[in-house]
């Protein structure tokens, strides 16, 4: 149940600053790192940082702390750990570089409505 809570909070968080293409992934019956990955994507570097900022803030004030946050310089890849949650926000073109989605196929999308 707190997966889902955090899910729902970070998925808003990323829709309040306008995230791009915003996917759920269900991953955790195929690997054990997390129940769910969150990927999005931002036009330039300002937006990528507002929806780390909104993300961090929003689950922080349900109580919500990252393990960690990678790429917070760079701002290219985002990549927080929330443990139960892996939220992953890029730029545009280094989300199709990686293309997480392809990588984790076996999970099962989620749409927002099922969390």
């Amino acid at each position: 149940m707190q997966a889902k809570e955090m899910v729902k909070a970070a998925y808003e968080a990323l829709e309040e600053k306008k995230g791009e293409d915003i996917r759920i992934i269900d991953i955790s019956e195929i690997t054990t790192i997390a129940d769910y990955f969150i990927i999005a994507a931002g036009g330039s570097n300002s937006q990528v940082s507002a929806l780390m900022d909104n993300v961090q803030e929003k689950l922080g004030r349900l109580g919500y702390e990252p393990k960690r946050i990678e790429g917070a310089r760079t701002l290219n890849w985002v990549l927080m750990d929330y443990s139960d949650i892996i939220v992953h926000i890029f730029m545009r073109e280094d989300r199709l570089f990686y293309d997480l989605e392809r990588i984790w196929k076996d999970g099962k999308n989620v749409e927002p409505e099922e969390i």
